[in-house]
């Protein structure tokens, strides 16, 4: 009975992101995945890091340049902390960049480059699909 609850609770999704626009639009296409909930939004690692333990998140979606702490920081720190997937949305880890290579070696599952600079307000168009599949794929939806 415990797996049946497992499979119809929504799966929780935090998004740490310092762009007030863009959490809001990386928060409707999660929300657009059925079986998605976001139960937390950080806007930058120190934040995030305090939210973990209530939030339960099981991923993280995660800018790298942020203030305070960037997101390379909080994938240090959170390796500690979670076992929730983290998948990096950026504009400065690019596919091979030193960045994203960085954000793999220190526990990022997934890099998705943002499709513009850092408020990319054409994610939804261009990387949502992208995003939608790794979603969906790293929570078994």
């Amino acid at each position: 009975m415990a797996q049946a609850a497992e499979k119809t609770r929504s799966k929780r999704v935090m998004i740490v992101e310092d762009s007030t626009m863009m959490r809001t639009i990386i928060a409707r296409i999660v929300s657009g995945i059925p079986g998605t909930s976001v139960v937390a939004q950080a806007c930058h690692g120190k934040d995030a890091l305090s939210k973990l333990k209530e939030a339960r998140p099981d991923l993280i979606l995660l800018d790298l340049e942020m203030p305070c702490m960037d997101g390379l920081t909080f994938l240090r720190h959170a390796r500690l902390r979670t076992r929730a997937p983290v998948v990096v949305l950026s504009s400065v880890a690019q596919a091979g960049s030193p960045k994203a290579l960085e954000a793999r070696r220190l526990g990022a599952v997934a890099v998705i480059g943002k499709p513009s600079v850092a408020v990319s307000i054409d994610l939804e168009n261009k990387r949502g699909d992208q995003l939608t599949r790794v979603v969906k794929s790293l929570l078994s939806i």
